[in-house]
């Protein structure tokens, strides 16, 4: 495009953006969003206007922090609060399809969580053709033993090849938070993924994460925590992470340990320190409140000699990457842990089931994990109460084979989940997906594919690549987490490039042929019919009218608001009003997507 376009629709998008919301955010950000549209479109080169100058980054920071602040100035319906926040968003259709399910929000809550809670019964087999070996997924299907034959003991040198299982996993990731019919599951597989989170690029661990994903954290995402705890402690992934496969009676290892208490059970909140055991206050059946040191030391000792079949010089024909406990690696002697006195000599594995069974049945446990989830479905900081009674049901089924599946239910059918609209952010995985669903995109990331390779080398700019968090604690799920600079700045910019993005000659999110398809009458394409349509598309409702008419009179470039806008062409126009009016449609789109509306949970 010419210097034109250049001109006047880079300036009257920075307008706009000054002006979407009311607030700091978009103030802040319409300069520079601008400033890259200019450089997409004339090609000039230059340093990302989204890094600039350290006192602009500080003012991106600044203003994300006042515009988090802000109370939503418009209440969305119900089938939006949900589809945002127990889905990663509605496709086309899928709001009606919510609201057809009853005849007030409860009722229509109740049943679209219900169905969605047996994720068994909903037909994905178009998922599961995206995820075929005819788009290069290659590894999703193998078997524990598959895996380590194939990328571990076979890869010899090739780098590709040893990490394929969880380069695939990553780009699955995405495609089934994008078109999975299961929402729900896709969501709380997630959740699950940053509660017993892997680093899935470690060496050790790549080769094995299918297993990982497949086998252990969705195989278990609705089912019994106790369960959970320990087919997570015997995959290959999580004993290479966290070095459990090293532990012996000679030298235990506490990296698991440590973070079995302090990341998937009891808590940090609920670490007493440096001090005895016996001072630790303990609740009326006299089992202590939280754990200490000492605590973490013994548990190590509990899971010494778990470890896996990896050709270990004592076994060297064992090696087919399975799970095996070694006796004559584990500490026979008697233990003492968070209050549970364990005899000497156990048999084989009981030790670490005792230590499983105090922590999965322990009132700490069920407060951290009932507390974590309603952070992630409900709010940043979710009422007490609602806390309290899901932590009872987590206590109350500790037993039962679906009791995860009990305490979501109980979650998100409280009086919370629609009442609290505006208290979530969407991380950039959230926000991302939600816009490519949004706009219909259609788009198979997968591996070797050059727009899914450029697609993932931008999103990773966010921060939050999926399985790609180093640290234990997973990635974190506070809205202050994400409001930093890099983070924003690299989401607005992945969310500006998705209306411009092209496989080939086509646009996955393809803006103008699906507006087309919505008016094919050239006359029935008034610049407010069209932005009410994208309104309706990417947020589902209408937000602050003085927002919607700084859009229609960007789009309407000076006209009426009722007057057709020509779609025919992307070029220089006579008519100054017509100058590249398909690229000021995508440009619309991407001003809904930066939207503070948008970005809100």
């Amino acid at each position: 495009m010419g210097d034109h376009m250049s001109a006047s629709l880079a300036a009257s998008r920075r307008g706009v953006l000054r002006g979407l919301g009311g607030g700091a955010l978009l103030a802040a950000s319409g300069g520079a969003v601008a400033q890259d549209l200019t450089e997409r479109s004339t090609g000039s080169a230059g340093p990302s206007p989204f890094l600039g100058s350290p006192e602009r980054r500080e003012d991106f920071a600044a203003a994300a922090r006042v515009e988090a602040e802000q109370p939503a100035a418009v209440t969305p319906p119900a089938s939006v609060i949900a589809l945002n926040r127990l889905a990663f968003g509605p496709r086309p259709g899928e709001l009606a399809e919510f609201d057809a399910m009853g005849s007030s929000d409860a009722e229509r809550l109740q049943n679209w969580v219900d169905w969605q809670l047996d994720p068994a019964g909903i037909d994905d087999s178009a998922l599961a053709a995206r995820l075929s070996p005819a788009n290069g997924f290659l590894t999703l299907h193998k078997t524990i033993t598959e895996l380590w034959a194939d990328h571990v003991l076979n890869s010899g040198s090739d780098y590709n090849l040893r990490m394929r299982p969880i380069a695939e996993t990553e780009r699955a990731t995405f495609v089934r938070a994008m078109y999975s019919r299961r929402q729900l599951f896709e969501v709380l597989a997630g959740f699950w993924h940053d509660h017993f989170n892997v680093y899935g690029w470690d060496y050790t661990a790549g080769p094995m994460f299918v297993h990982y994903d497949r086998d252990v954290i969705r195989a278990h995402a609705l089912g019994n925590f106790r369960q959970m705890l320990e087919a997570v402690a015997k995959s290959p992934s999580m004993l290479y992470y966290l070095d459990n496969y090293t532990s012996t009676n000679g030298g235990p290892n506490e990296n698991y340990a440590r973070e079995l208490l302090e990341l998937h059970t009891l808590g940090a909140e609920n670490y007493y320190g440096v001090i005895s055991p016996f001072l630790v206050p303990q609740d009326p059946q006299g089992i202590p409140l939280g754990y200490v040191d000492v605590d973490v030391y013994e548990a190590s000792r509990c899971f010494t000699g778990w470890t896996l079949k990896n050709g270990h010089w004592q076994y060297p024909v064992d090696n087919d990457g399975t799970f095996v406990y070694r006796a004559a690696w584990h500490d026979r002697f008697n233990k003492f842990f968070v209050g549970l006195y364990l005899v000497p000599d156990q048999p084989a594995m009981k030790d670490g089931h005792d230590v499983f069974d105090r922590l999965a049945s322990h009132g700490g446990t069920a407060h951290f994990v009932a507390k974590k989830l309603c952070r992630r479905l409900v709010g940043d900081n979710p009422p007490e109460a609602l806390v309290q009674s899901a932590a009872g049901v987590f206590r109350a089924n500790v037993a039962a084979p679906d009791q995860l599946k009990q305490v979501v239910r109980h979650i998100v059918l409280a009086s919370s989940l629609l009442s609290t609209w505006g208290q979530k952010t969407k991380r950039p995985f959230e926000a991302v997906v939600g816009a490519l669903r949004g706009g219909g995109a259609e788009l198979t990331l997968r591996v070797g594919h050059a727009l899914s390779d450029s697609f993932g080398w931008r999103f990773q700019m966010t921060g939050h690549r999926p399985h790609y968090w180093p640290a234990p604690n997973g990635y974190p799920d506070l809205g202050t987490a994400w409001q930093g600079t890099s983070s924003l700045a690299m989401t607005w910019k992945m969310l500006d490039w998705l209306v411009e993005m092209k496989d080939g000659s086509a646009f996955p999110m393809d803006v103008l042929a699906q507006t087309l398809a919505a008016f094919p009458q050239a006359s029935q394409r008034p610049a407010a019919g069209l932005v009410d349509f994208w309104l309706g598309r990417m947020l589902g409702y209408q937000p602050d009218s003085t927002q919607r008419q700084r859009m229609v009179a960007f789009l309407a470039q000076n006209g009426a608001p009722t007057d057709p806008i020509d779609l025919t062409t992307d070029a220089w126009s006579s008519q100054p009003r017509n100058h590249y009016n398909q690229s000021r449609l995508r440009t619309t789109v991407s001003m809904i997507l930066l939207s503070p509306e948008f970005l809100r949970r």
